[in-house]
């Protein structure tokens, strides 16, 4: 399986912040919003991802991440020259993609969850056609829902329903097969000139092939496209990592439990990092623990 993270967009919501500086790379307390996203995809067992940008960005997320080589996974880059859509990701990252499977991930959320790794694992490994993650939240208008049937079957998504039929959000990450990419290359765009991911969503929920993972209470998902929701996630990052004394979406850590990096190879990382923060003396910690 291969994976893109959209980090494009133009962040009109954060303005200023966003003026010269990309969404994706703004802080989210101690790391780069991108980092989260990022480390997900590494958590599913995904070692070759497409980062996908705007204009002038590119090259600061080449500067923050590199070819991946540091992380022991490979990493590609691609522009997308103005915003039209979620599903445009897939037809930017086609070649990139050829005909594996496809991880989709939105670079301004953020999942943490102790059991989250070995639930993303478990639906990569068991992936056909779509699969789709909600999350219950309060305010439904404001997202996709999903809308299932009295056996729990993922029947209909709803775009900011006026009148939600539940309160399961479709999150920003989503886990295709092949096809994927030929369902988003026939979309016409909508009113707005996009490319929607609900239109490939709906096409994997008539062919009856589409199911929905709730994630449940043990899980935080948070979309940080706001000035409010970019310090709720810096908090609780900053209150989970200060309580527990472990960090969310290290990636240099995320690589070397997954086995991507060798002991030399996170020593190396530190290096990179430098023990004088917070950040390179975690990882210090990571290493001598092991």
């Amino acid at each position: 399986m291969r994976g893109i993270i959209l980090a494009g967009g133009s962040g009109t919501r954060l303005r200023p912040l966003t003026q010269v500086l990309s969404k994706q790379l703004l802080p989210v307390f101690d790391k780069p919003l991108i980092y989260y996203p990022l480390s997900v995809l590494m958590l599913s067992g995904i070692r070759d991802i497409l980062v996908i940008s705007g204009p002038g960005h590119l090259d600061q997320y080449r500067a923050l991440l590199g070819d991946g080589d540091r992380l022991g996974i490979r990493l590609a880059y691609a522009e997308q020259d103005r915003p039209r859509g979620i599903a445009d990701a897939l037809l930017i990252g086609r070649d990139f993609v050829g005909d594996e499977q496809v991880a989709l991930v939105l670079g301004d959320n953020v999942f943490h969850g102790h059991d989250l790794a070995p639930l993303l694992r478990e639906q990569v490994a068991k992936l056909s056609g779509a699969t789709l993650f909600g999350y219950a939240v309060a305010d439904p208008q404001r997202y996709g829902v999903a809308v299932l049937d009295g056996d729990g079957r993922l029947v209909d998504i709803e775009e900011k329903p006026r009148r939600p039929r539940s309160n399961l959000a479709v999150t920003g990450l989503y886990l295709y097969d092949n096809e994927a990419l030929d369902h988003a290359a026939r979309l016409a765009p909508s009113a707005r000139g996009e490319l929607e991911i609900s239109d490939v969503n709906r096409r994997f929920v008539a062919e009856g092939r589409a199911q929905l993972v709730n994630l449940g209470r043990g899980t935080m998902w948070l979309d940080a496209g706001t000035h409010e929701s970019l310090m709720e996630a810096a908090n609780y990052v900053r209150v989970v990592q200060q309580r527990q004394g472990t960090r969310i979406a290290c990636i240099e850590e995320v690589a070397y439990r997954m086995g991507a990096l060798d002991r030399s190879g996170l020593h190396a990382a530190i290096e990179s990092v430098g023990v004088t923060s917070d950040y390179g003396r975690y990882l210090r910690q990571v290493l001598d623990e092991h």
